[in-house]
Formats: C-alpha cells, sequence, structure tokens
C-alpha cells in the first residue's frame, strides 16, 4: 500500500491490483474507519475523504486501514445485493460465445451463475464496472465503437461488466437489455449500483420500473437579468459524498461568499443563490425582495453602492449594477 496525499483531508491509497482494492474497499465497508467521510474506489486505488477535523495525515487513521487491508477477503464478505432481470437478446451476443469458445446459452448460464460486484463507479453517474468470479469473462472492446447505446444494455469488456445508464457512445460487447434503471434521482441513493453491491443477473423479462419525474415549478417573478458578460449559474453547496456514484460535488466556488450571502438574507446556509462571473451585470427586481451580494464586486442601485455582504432591499422596479470587480 502506498499513501498519497491530495489535500488536508484527502488522500489516495494506492493497490497492487484490483483484487486487493475490492478486499480492502470490503473490509472498509464491513468495519467502518471513524474519521472517514468518504471512499471514492478506482481499478487501484482508493481516495479517501476525512470528516471536517480529521487530518488525512492522521496516523492512527494510516495505521488502521493498513492493518484492514489483510483482512475480510472479498470473497467471504455479505454485502448489499441486488438482482437483475435481464432480457439476453443483445447485438454482440454471438460474437461473445466466439471469443469466449461457448455456445450462446453457455454464455447466458455462465453470465447468470457468476457473482458481479462493483468495484468503481465512472464515465456517466450510475455506470458501474462489475468484476465477476469467472474468469472466462475476459472480452475484448469492439474494434468500431457504436455512435448511440440504450439505456439499460448489458455490456462487457475486459473483466467487468456495466449496464449502460443512459443512452450514449460506447465500445462494449453487448449481451442483453434490462428494464431497471441506473440512475433515478427520485431514489436514495440515485444509483442502484454502487461500489460494494454485489448482483446477480437472471433471465426473465420484468416489470418497468418508471423513473418519476419532479413537477416542474411554475414560474414566478423575481430578479430578471438585463444585460450580462458571462453566464450565471445557480449553486448550491453541491452534493458531497456521492462520488463513489460517479457524482462530483459541484456547487459553488466560492463557498464561504455562499454561505455569508444566505446567512445575510436569513437562508439556510446550503441554498442555492446566483453564482456570478466577473461582470458587468444588471438586474431588476420585478417584486419586493431583500438579497444580498458576497465576493469580490460590489453592488450598486440606482447609483447608490451597497456595503459588501450587507443585505439590502429592492422595490419593483429597482435595478442592480456590478460591475468587474478590480481583485479578489
Amino acid at each position: 500500500m502506498r499513501f498519497l496525499p491530495i489535500g488536508p483531508r484527502t488522500f489516495l491509497i494506492e493497490l497492487d491490483d484490483l483484487k486487493r482494492t475490492l478486499d480492502l474497499l470490503d473490509a472498509m465497508q464491513v468495519d467502518p474507519v471513524p474519521g472517514i467521510a468518504e471512499i471514492v474506489p478506482g481499478a487501484r486505488t482508493l481516495m479517501i475523504r476525512t470528516k471536517v477535523g480529521v487530518l488525512a495525515d492522521s496516523v492512527m487513521l494510516r495505521a488502521t486501514m493498513t492493518r484492514q487491508s489483510g483482512n475480510t477477503p472479498a470473497a467471504t464478505c455479505t454485502g448489499e445485493a441486488v438482482e437483475l432481470p435481464v432480457t439476453y437478446d443483445g447485438e454482440d451476443l454471438a460474437d461473445v460465445a466466439q471469443h469466449m469458445g461457448l455456445t450462446v446459452a453457455e454464455v447466458i448460464a455462465a453470465h447468470q451463475a457468476a457473482t458481479w460486484q462493483v468495484a468503481f463507479c465512472g464515465f456517466a453517474p450510475g455506470f458501474a464496472y462489475m468484476v465477476g468470479d469467472d474468469p472466462r469473462f475476459r472480452l475484448p472492446r469492439r474494434q468500431s465503437p457504436r455512435t448511440r447505446i440504450p439505456a439499460g444494455a448489458v455490456a462487457l469488456a475486459d473483466q467487468f461488466c456495466g449496464v449502460y445508464p443512459q443512452a450514449t457512445p460506447g465500445g462494449w460487447q453487448l449481451i442483453g437489455r434490462t428494464v431497471v434503471p441506473m440512475w433515478d434521482m427520485t431514489r436514495e441513493p440515485p444509483a442502484l449500483l454502487r461500489p460494494g453491491v454485489r448482483c446477480r443477473f437472471v433471465q426473465r423479462e420484468a416489470s418497468v420500473y418508471p423513473v418519476a419525474i419532479p413537477a416542474e415549478t411554475p414560474p414566478s417573478q423575481g430578479l430578471r437579468i438585463l444585460s450580462t458578460a458571462f453566464p450565471i449559474l445557480f449553486q448550491d453547496e453541491g452534493r458531497l459524498g456521492h462520488a463513489g456514484q460517479g457524482v462530483a460535488a459541484s456547487g459553488a466556488l466560492d463557498l464561504g461568499s455562499l454561505r455569508r450571502a444566505n446567512r445575510a438574507v436569513g437562508n439556510p446556509s446550503f441554498a442555492a443563490a446566483l453564482e456570478i462571473t466577473l461582470g458587468p451585470v444588471r438586474l431588476r427586481a420585478e417584486e419586493k425582495m431583500v438579497v444580498a451580494l458576497a465576493g469580490a464586486a460590489l453592488a450598486s442601485v440606482d447609483g447608490v453602492t451597497i456595503p459588501q455582504g450587507a443585505a439590502f432591499a429592492l422595490d419593483p422596479g429597482d435595478e442592480v449594477s456590478i460591475a468587474p470587480p478590480a481583485s479578489g
């Protein structure tokens, strides 16, 4: 094991191979290490993010994980398991059988008999790289990738099996399809297959699992953007803790300013705000409101400069001007 620093609360554990990585991931999920906020696995690495107040170079933290690296082989770990119904009608099923030296029926039987463990996620939210316990499943990618693979396609490449969560290009060998959604924002957590989860494939048709779509909020009056030099984005604190599902935290670039502006108007610190890039920007109030601007720039209302970070009231028709900041 090698411990590689990334930041004050983040470090990388580098291991020899995928099996040792899965063994350590299993051990840490069975017996969680105090002080760890998030584990983001890769093929030969685990990225560890610690909780607030726990430094990444903690000697005790590293000693605990070094000790765990020799425990709990992946084969004996009993974690969360799911069954996925599959219709085996993939376009590459016959080619896969030829690569493996089996009949199509034998490929299907072997795919169902194997236990597939999610090693890591990536490529797209909800796409899980699953590794099986049958060494025969080592297949090359297609020489020519497809420009569009439908959502739900079950595919193989190298030692991995994956299910495409949405329609995307791809070069994996297609063997079947499932109607179970891999990614559903109304589900908690959104990803069905997450690192450490075991999956068994079963050959049968399944009921359709509809993905709920939140109802659109009717438009309301507020601040109208009259002009802006660069895009203005809605940003909040982001979605920490989902990197293992293939979702970056994102969120506001300047979290301190986001929290100060929210506190100034009485919002929760994590509430969404408008993130303005440089400037100049002109806004007009369409109803009475209280706003605040935090960060590097200064705002003025009808020519009157507003103190940095202070909350101020707007009446309908008031215009707010934000000039490009000189520094900060």
